[in-house]
């Protein structure tokens, strides 16, 4: 079991209705970790739209979730 704290940006913050949370979790890898918390908060974006960062570093989805990490999920923005 893991303890990871998350951040949420754009779409995804206003699915969650937050910004951040902590969650205990048994997701073995990032990708995981994000369809638990799709399920979870009704997230509409599949994986391959979004970014994923640890400790704030960009990560690769099938890397493995780490007790104690900062796991951020983002979405693709547009501007104007």
């Amino acid at each position: 079991m893991a303890q990871v704290s998350l951040l949420y940006f754009a779409s995804l913050r206003d699915a969650a209705g937050m910004a951040s949370e902590a969650v205990e979790t048994q997701a073995p890898a990032l990708s995981a970790l994000y369809e638990e918390l799709r399920r979870r908060h009704g997230f509409a974006l599949d994986v391959d739209r979004l970014r994923v960062a640890v400790d704030g570093e960009f990560a690769r989805w099938e890397d493995a979730v780490r007790d104690g990490s900062e796991v951020a999920f983002i979405p693709p923005v547009s501007g104007g």
